[in-house]
């Protein structure tokens, strides 16, 4: 996810896309990192078939470069369109 302006990359792993995402643009946690830094817009995602599957995608992603990251979402939404309307997710 990310903010109006792209500049700012978070990456997590839930259960219920659909919740989290909707926790993060109605800013659910007031005093969490995406609510302070308005990121509410969905420009990655990916599906697994398990939770540990997703936890370790999460640490090699978090673990890698700003341009590793900006390159997955490049290569999947090139125009960094927010994901969360109109798709199934």
């Amino acid at each position: 996810m990310t903010n109006k302006y792209n500049t700012v990359i978070y990456v997590g792993v839930t259960s219920d896309l659909r919740q989290r995402v909707f926790d993060h643009q109605n800013s659910r946690y007031p005093g969490s990192f995406t609510s302070r830094y308005r990121i509410n817009k969905l420009v990655y995602f990916h599906f697994f078939d398990s939770i540990q599957e997703a936890i370790d995608e999460e640490k090699r992603i978090k673990g890698g470069t700003r341009q590793s990251k900006l390159n997955m979402i490049n290569q999947m939404n090139p125009e960094w369109k927010d994901l969360s309307n109109g798709v199934e997710i």
